[in-house]
């Protein structure tokens, strides 16, 4: 190398090495000086200014120990200088140096003896402040103990993300011994942990200097390699001392036991939340199949990728059920839910259809023996078991379902049917902590699907009796075209007391009857069938309405807790008009044939049946040919929302045609007045006056 190409180097930098101050040595300050045999000063480094004070031109050529000795150490010094110089020997320690401002300072030296190619002999000294050493010692001793003896695991990277240095910590948290790891990178060490991720949290935390503290990342380690474990690494950039970037240093924390409390934590907060969630949606009707579908969608996606809420056939008809613990069942699949792949929803039974388990299936055992049924893994065999039939099982297979559990339906003591669960896309297995949260949705599901079907059975009984006491479908009388609808409430746990009727009468004279018993149940449609046999009784006779009404009065209360409301009406085709009487009931529609508007036929109120002391008014109301009277109770016209005068102003809205035929009539006025939410039964009756002996309308 020539003397031009080597300053040229120096003033560069040498090829891969960044130039400028950087290092221990630029931190320590080290100064050199240069002594001939005469202890004169032949080398004065830059350093030694900014330590002793004096320039270069100051130095050379001056007595070292003169200049910076006091004059009480200057003997010490020259023997030590003379040992130096003829044994050989190298001296170190700390010695006390007067500065240029005559401040005494403590000062770390180390002396040698230098010989050039002439055989010429020099000291050389390397100085540095005593205080500045002191502290890097320190701060080194503190840092190799805290690395060497801390329990946390760290390493440092340089900028090509391979190790430099690991702990001893580390080298337990990995299994593999510290010279194992230099010079290699983390997925070279560590196989089974996600090394892309880290390694693209390295670069980041190089590139931006921000440092990423507590990321948590799983894995397994030679250490324990059968066991997964949650580490939170930290990253912090390392810098030299003009900034030029070092590497990356590195945390580990073990922190697996409190990941692992973490997740339990939050796992139970989710099934809290889950039950809670439960307790709020499902059985919120009195209805079998919705309940059902309430707990199919508290399921799902939650706790499994498909749910199915099988139910006994014998349950839902209310038969006793057979032996328990033998034999095929005939389920019912009431709801189906399924998120994810469309295969293991084709592998469920179609809803509400029956589907025949034999005795080996899952969920058939699940319902003999009343305790749930887990298969955490689940295998080829076991799909048979679970599945109907092998193109289901082959189904399921091919969505993936890996893992199974059925739970009881079980409501005071008798075993319902099962909450039917799989997963396919959840990667976890149902565990214990899955039956427990599913049994105890399944449980409360069993209580509102068993309240839903006793409560179906008697409503379908008491709307049964209640069809049976009223007429059926009533024919055309003399000179009327009648239609009539019965409606039972379809938000109400029973059904009502309304009732209609229409009773021919000597002379071609027809009477018109609509009436409420106020309360609901079997006693009030038991209550409504005597009080219709009694009107056709008293009808029979003949009487004006006023009258009948304070016969039905005098026998209503006769009927412990029990009024009723009745409009009583007898059209006569001859004198083409109506005799109306109200006990207590909302006013008839009469819609005129001649195209005016439906108007509220004008009669006084009257009281309910049953109070008594009150006399009852007939009133005599025009009906001409094509003339409509429209009758109803209040459940047509009520609701808990709107006023009772706007519904039945909007009633008489809709009676805008004298010419539709009354069949549409009764569709119309119940499509439009009627809501699913209504509480309370109808009854209805629609008469149109027609020539005497003339056909239908």
């Amino acid at each position: 190398m020539t003397a031009e190409s080597f300053r040229a180097t120096e003033e560069e930098g040498w090829p891969g090495v960044p130039s400028g101050p950087r290092g221990l040595l630029d931190v320590l300050g080290v100064a050199a000086v240069v002594l001939d045999l005469n202890g004169r000063i032949v080398f004065w480094s830059p350093q030694a200014d900014e330590l002793f004070g004096y320039s270069a031109a100051e130095a050379l050529g001056q007595s070292a120990a003169r200049l910076l000795v006091a004059e009480e150490h200057v003997e010490r010094v020259v023997q030590l200088f003379a040992r130096v110089l003829t044994s050989g020997e190298s001296w170190a320690g700390a010695f006390p140096v007067r500065t240029k401002s005559g401040e005494e300072r403590l000062v770390e030296f180390r002396n040698m003896r230098l010989q050039d190619d002439l055989g010429d002999v020099y000291a050389l000294g390397i100085a540095a402040d005593h205080r500045t050493v002191t502290k890097v010692e320190n701060d080194l001793a503190l840092s190799e103990q805290l690395v060497a003896q801390s329990p946390v695991g760290m390493a440092m990277l340089d900028t090509e993300l391979r190790y430099v240095l690991v702990n001893p910590a580390l080298e337990r948290m990995n299994g593999i011994p510290a010279d194992e790891h230099i010079g290699r990178r983390i997925h070279d060490v560590l196989p089974k942990v996600d090394s892309a991720t880290l390694e693209a949290v390295l670069r980041q935390v190089l590139e931006s200097g921000v440092p990423v503290v507590d990321q948590y990342t799983v894995g397994r380690t030679a250490a324990r390699p059968d066991e997964e474990h949650t580490w939170a690494v930290s990253f912090y950039r390392l810098e030299g001392a003009n900034g030029e970037i070092l590497g990356v240093a590195g945390s580990v924390v073990d922190v697996t036991e409190r990941h692992r409390a973490s997740l339990a934590a939050e796992r139970s907060r989710r099934r809290l939340a889950l039950i809670a969630d439960a307790s709020a949606r499902v059985g919120t009707t009195l209805e079998v199949d919705r309940t059902a579908r309430e707990l199919a969608d508290v399921t799902v996606p939650e706790l499994a990728d498909v749910a199915a809420v099988d139910v006994l056939d014998s349950v839902l008809s209310l038969r006793r059920p057979g032996a328990p613990d033998r034999g095929p069942e005939l389920f019912r699949a009431l709801a189906v839910k399924g998120e994810g792949r469309s295969e293991a929803l084709e592998a469920a039974d179609p809803t509400g259809r029956p589907a025949m388990y034999g005795a080996d299936r899952l969920v058939t055992q699940c319902v003999h023996t009343g305790l749930p049924v887990l298969v955490s893994h689940v295998g080829p065999d076991d799909l048979t078991r679970i599945a109907r039939s092998p193109e289901a099982a082959e189904l399921l297979r091919r969505a993936g379902v890996h893992s199974y559990l059925a739970v009881p339906l079980i409501a005071r003591g008798e075993v319902l049917g099962a909450l039917d669960l799989k997963r396919s896309d959840n990667p976890l297995p149902f565990d214990d902590d899955d039956v427990l949260l599913a049994g105890e949705l399944a449980a409360r599901a069993a209580v509102s699907i068993d309240n839903a079907r006793w409560y179906q059975s008697v409503r379908n009984s008491a709307v049964t009796l209640q069809r049976s006491l009223l007429p059926g479908r009533p024919a055309n009388a003399a000179g009327l075209e009648v239609s009539a609808r019965y409606m039972p409430a379809q938000a109400s746990s029973e059904v009502g007391g309304d009732w209609y009727d229409v009773i021919p009468l000597s002379g071609d004279k027809t009477a018109l009857v609509v009436g409420d018993v106020m309360g609901s149940g079997i006693d009030a449609a038991a209550t409504m069938g005597r009080l219709r046999t009694a009107t056709c009784a008293f009808a029979d006779l003949d009487l004006d309405p006023a009258e009948v009404l304070r016969h039905l009065d005098r026998i209503t209360e006769g009927l412990e807790h029990y009024i009723a409301t009745c409009l009583y009406a007898v059209y006569d085709p001859r004198l083409g008009e109506c005799l109306v009487a109200n006990a207590g009931h909302l006013p008839p529609v009469l819609v005129p044939a001649a195209g005016g508007p439906a108007v509220l036929v004008d009669l006084p109120t009257g009281v309910p049946l049953g109070v008594g002391g009150v006399a009852f008014q007939t009133t005599r109301v025009p009906f001409g040919i094509g003339d409509q009277l429209v009758l109803y109770t209040d459940g047509l016209v009520e609701t808990r929302h709107d006023p009772l005068d706007e519904r039945i102003a909007a009633l008489v809205a809709l009676l805008d045609d004298p010419r539709r035929p009354l069949e549409e009539t009764c569709d119309l006025l119940l499509e439009a007045m009627r809501h699913p939410e209504d509480p309370d039964d109808v009854a209805l009756l629609v008469a149109r006056s027609r020539p005497t002996g003339g056909g239908a309308a």
